[in-house]
């Protein structure tokens, strides 16, 4: 810091001491109880000003200042009438690697008697003390989106007639350097809408960039860590797609993610404050709405002190920097851990999808989309689908079936047919019939086991007298059999009229062939 300017009075008294008593400079300092240097200053300055003594009476203490430290303003350490433009400054250092002294060199190159580089530095710190708290972090351009939902929702009329609404949820994303803000309303704050959300944000923007910053909501991290945290693998990947990373904040501190908290407050009051008194009837009347608000703080909004709006930050500083966007948007995909079933075909949404034989009763990666299913085995693909509904059937490529009897392991359709012919002849006829049923029989390995297995629960004659109810009415399922036996219908008396294995020829049943 500069030394405190002595009191005119003081001044005098060094001035007297000097040219009256002829006194040296270390008894000049005892006397006035300043310092040698500080004497010794004052008697240079006076001498340049070429102050003659005694003093005159126009010699008032304002003359006496102004003569002695007339120059003051030319020195280096003083301020100086060319001043750098710091807000250029500010948004110079987002720039990679600019630094203050590339910046200070380029200033000293167009006013060489401007301010030394440690002046200069000292100002500019000074400078940037005074900006809001979100505008003192040091964002590099192009680095960061911090996204947030906010806490307040949006009231959305889904039916006039009754009345009945809705909460949309508010999703709002902002990038680090400039600023610049995004905002989306969903119903809900699940996985697909998280994703989709942040594609939409990236399109908007026209870039991605090199992180993405979540707080440490379930949607986004499996498990918070501050060193090590599990980011959700959908996430992860759509992130990848982008060629981007996602960087939690660590657990309990609120300052990591005090850009997007800022964001979030300033994108509620603009937005949920401007639009409390309208009435939306649908998500897309909501989003239309967003859109023109986030068009005026974005593009007309002028941020103090730093004398841009956030568009201009944003194609000054991040647009530069941030990474183009592939040629196609990121599908959103969930991944699940299956394990492949005896007949080589994995589960998924009650539909049955096989997989290469060899793979039989192995765990296995499941990559689900709208449209396709994909299978891996350790990172590696090993079947890929068009998804179908869940209707219980099988997907099956004929290359994934094993070779010569299909067999796998000990389990084949001779073993099956043993071990049901040993609970009874209605079971065996009934597992029969289920493989005959089934374009591979392979396909109907799982229910006949299942039937094999509820021996062990229900005993032998049970289950047997429930296939043969089964066979009765003509449901030929694990499902239905289980079901006979945990309502006892096999206990209950046998139906007056002899059994029969051959189906019922009546105008009135349509018979299986009608359903397929």
């Amino acid at each position: 810091m500069p030394a405190e300017r002595l009191t005119m009075r003081r001044v005098r008294e060094i001035l007297r001491h000097r040219f009256e008593e002829g006194l040296g400079h270390k008894a000049i300092s005892y006397r006035v109880r300043a310092a040698p240097s500080t004497v010794r200053e004052t008697l240079r300055r006076a001498e340049a000003a070429g102050l003659v003594w005694p003093l005159g009476d126009e010699i008032t203490d304002a003359v006496l200042e102004a003569a002695l430290y007339e120059a003051a303003g030319t020195k280096t350490g003083h301020r100086r009438s060319v001043e750098p433009d710091w807000a250029h400054v500010h948004r110079e250092l987002k720039r990679k690697h600019v630094t203050l002294q590339i910046l200070w060199d380029e200033y000293i190159e167009r006013h060489p008697d401007g301010y030394r580089y440690s002046r200069f530095c000292d100002l500019y710190r000074g400078w940037a003390a005074n900006l809001p708290v979100t505008m003192r972090q040091n964002h590099a351009a192009g680095e960061k989106l911090f996204v947030d939902y906010a806490g307040d929702t949006v009231t959305v009329v889904v039916d006039r007639l009754k009345g009945k609404t809705r909460q949309a949820h508010l999703f709002v994303a902002v990038l680090g350097a400039s600023s610049l803000s995004y905002a989306e309303a969903r119903w809900s704050e699940t996985l697909p809408d998280w994703i989709g959300c942040h594609v939409h944000a990236l399109e908007a923007i026209g870039g991605a960039p090199a992180l993405f910053v979540p707080d440490n909501a379930k949607v986004a991290v499996i498990k918070a860590c501050r060193y090590d945290p599990q980011v959700n693998r959908s996430y992860a990947g759509m992130a990848a797609h982008y060629g981007s990373s996602v960087l939690p904040t660590r657990p309990r501190r609120p300052r990591d993610k005090a850009k997007v908290e800022a964001a979030v407050l300033i994108v509620e009051r603009w937005l949920l404050g401007r639009l409390r008194h309208r009435v939306f009837y649908s998500l897309a009347e909501v989003n239309a709405a967003i859109a023109e608000l986030l068009a005026d703080l974005n593009d007309r909004r002028v941020l103090r002190r730093v004398g841009r709006t956030r568009r201009q930050l944003f194609e000054e500083i991040d647009r530069p920097a941030l990474r183009s966007l592939p040629v196609e948007r990121y599908v959103f995909a969930e991944w699940r851990i299956r394990r492949a079933g005896l007949d080589y075909h994995v589960e998924i949404d009650r539909h049955y999808y096989s997989v290469p034989w060899r793979f039989a009763r192995e765990q296995v990666e499941a990559r689900i989309t709208a449209n396709t299913i994909e299978l891996f085995r350790k990172g590696e693909r090993i079947a890929a689908h068009m998804r179908s509904s869940g209707n219980g059937r099988h997907t099956t490529v004929p290359e994934h079936m094993p070779s010569a009897h299909r067999r796998f392991a000990d389990w084949t359709i001779e073993r099956i047919s043993r071990e049901t012919s040993a609970i009874g002849p209605d079971a065996a006829l009934l597992c029969e019939k289920i493989l005959a049923d089934r374009p591979h029989p392979e396909q109907g390995f799982r229910p006949c086991m299942g039937i094999i297995r509820l021996a062990k629960g229900f005993g032998r004659e049970r289950v047997n007298a429930a296939c043969g109810r089964a066979l009765e009415i003509g449901a030929r399922t694990y499902g239905s059999v289980r079901s006979i036996l945990d309502n006892r219908l096999d206990q209950a008396p046998a139906s007056a009229r002899p059994a029969s294995r051959e189906p019922i020829d009546h105008p009135n049943i349509r018979g299986s062939r009608y359903y397929h």
